[in-house]
């Protein structure tokens, strides 16, 4: 768990280490996907090589003419002969031990060559891959993969929320300032896209929109209400989705405007709609 936790920590610190780990991930993979390629014609051939045998003693047992036992020596069958060294049946009364066992007589055959270079080949690669992961850590293990994948993806977004920081915004968390910049930013973008067309040029409503300068609220009157209502609108009467041409950072400036209208009493204000939402400044949207 410690090396987990130095993997994740050093990624994070470090974006250019999640790429080099991520290099060196990759190298291991061609690595293993060779050795499988090279596993995979070893297969081939003994599937190959153990069709051949039976096929030649089939040909034995059927009795076939010496001719025919010649031709079926072709370099292949030479080759594969070579690879096993298998000694000719003719030729197993020089390698048969003197005991035997209710009549069976055992022969001194030893292993094929191929297998015992795969069984050696084996045991090396087994070496290597636990000197590699479990000795000198050189690669990570498949959790410590798991978890460079996961810091990987956090500093990814990390990274992102940085270079737009005005572009990530949860209205759930989202608290009313009085900031001077952002509402001058947000009456500018109410003047320009024309607001004050449906609620007044300074809030107060008219015929079509209703008061944003009092206390009462049609679709709720805390600022996360008032930002969803401008970013997602309200089709049916009439009030456009905004976000879908403003970005976050807009749709924040304008309700950080809507609600500094709240107790300005412009005047010829529209009557009360909706739902009494008490104004406190510092507990704004508080019921």
């Amino acid at each position: 768990m410690k090396r987990i936790i130095t993997f994740a920590a050093a990624l994070a610190a470090t974006p250019a280490l999640a790429q080099s780990q991520s290099a060196d991930l990759m190298t291991s993979l061609y690595i293993v996907s060779a050795l499988l390629v090279i596993l995979f014609f070893l297969v081939i051939a003994v599937a190959v090589y153990t069709l051949r045998v039976i096929k030649l003693i089939t040909r034995q047992i059927q009795g076939e003419s010496a001719e025919a036992e010649q031709t079926s020596q072709s370099y292949w069958a030479r080759w594969m002969e070579k690879l096993n060294r298998s000694v000719p049946v003719e030729a197993e009364n020089e390698i048969i031990l003197d005991h035997e066992y209710d009549g069976i007589r055992e022969l001194d055959n030893h292993l094929p060559p191929w297998w015992k270079a795969l069984f050696w080949g084996a045991i090396i690669w087994g070496v290597v891959y636990m000197i590699v992961y479990h000795v000198t850590d050189s690669l990570p293990l498949q959790i410590e993969e798991y978890e460079l994948e996961l810091a990987r993806a956090e500093e990814q977004v990390r990274l992102y929320q940085t270079s737009q920081p005005k572009a990530v915004i949860d209205e759930n968390t989202l608290e009313y300032t009085e900031d001077a910049e952002a509402i001058a930013r947000g009456k500018q973008i109410y003047t320009t896209n024309a607001c004050g067309g449906c609620h007044g040029a300074e809030g107060g409503g008219n015929t079509i929109g209703p008061n944003l300068a009092d206390d009462y609220w049609l679709h709720g009157g805390e600022i996360k209400d008032v930002f969803r209502t401008i970013r997602d609108g309200v089709v049916e009467k009439g009030m456009p989705a905004w976000g879908k041409s403003m970005s976050a950072q807009d749709v924040k400036d304008v309700t950080f405007f809507v609600m500094s209208l709240r107790g300005t009493n412009p005047p010829n204000a529209k009557g009360p709609q909706g739902e009494l939402v008490k104004y406190e400044p510092g507990n704004e949207g508080a019921k």
